[in-house]
């Protein structure tokens, strides 16, 4: 995605967003080209101190990219982990962007996922029984974590014990994200 599509997915969700919390339905005129099916993620963060304060998204292509990053901004303003994000605080947050390719099964021996992930680029989903957990391509490089401890953090995200990406049965997939984000509350886009 250039740089001019993903400025236009943030303007996107920030109006969704904005919209979300006086409770309208958001007027979003998007190009032909966000028709195209696509996973996506919408994330706020605090400003300045970068703090997470919604993350939502679809990490498969169910929705066309238009459908998903609206949802995706929607929900995001009530994620179950925070109190639902206020017009104010809507004001003074960063908004994110992280659209994703085609989840692919790692097909490879448990023992050599660590070596198989390159932090920074590759974004996880674990999945066991019931459970299911995501972790986006920033999150080991916000945190400083190396591929094990992504992993670790994986599984404590899914809700199962640490080690679980060891078992068996259990299925990790990978794929990767193009991020673009405000560097300021309604500031400049850059591509991430």
């Amino acid at each position: 995605m250039e740089l001019d599509e993903g400025i236009i997915a943030v303007k996107a969700a920030r109006s969704s967003i904005e919209a979300e919390t006086v409770g309208l339905e958001p007027d979003i005129e998007f190009p032909k080209s966000f028709d195209r099916k696509s996973g996506v993620f919408v994330t706020i963060n605090t400003y300045p101190q970068g703090n997470l304060r919604g993350c939502i998204g679809y990490p498969e292509p169910v929705f066309p990219l238009k459908e998903a990053l609206v949802y995706s901004a929607q929900s995001a303003c009530h994620d179950p982990r925070f109190m639902p994000l206020s017009e104010r605080e809507a004001a003074s947050c960063t908004v994110e962007v992280t659209v994703l390719s085609q989840p692919e099964v790692m097909d490879c021996k448990k023992e050599d996922l660590p070596k198989n992930i390159v932090i920074g680029r590759d974004g996880l989903i674990i999945q066991y029984g019931g459970r299911r957990g995501l972790l986006l391509p920033q999150v080991p490089v916000e945190w400083g974590w190396d591929p094990e401890e992504f992993l670790e953090h994986l599984c404590d995200k899914a809700g199962l014990p640490r080690g679980m990406w060891k078992h068996k049965d259990t299925t990790i997939s990978s794929f990767t994200g193009e991020i673009f984000k405000e560097t300021s509350p309604r500031g400049e886009i850059v591509k991430g």
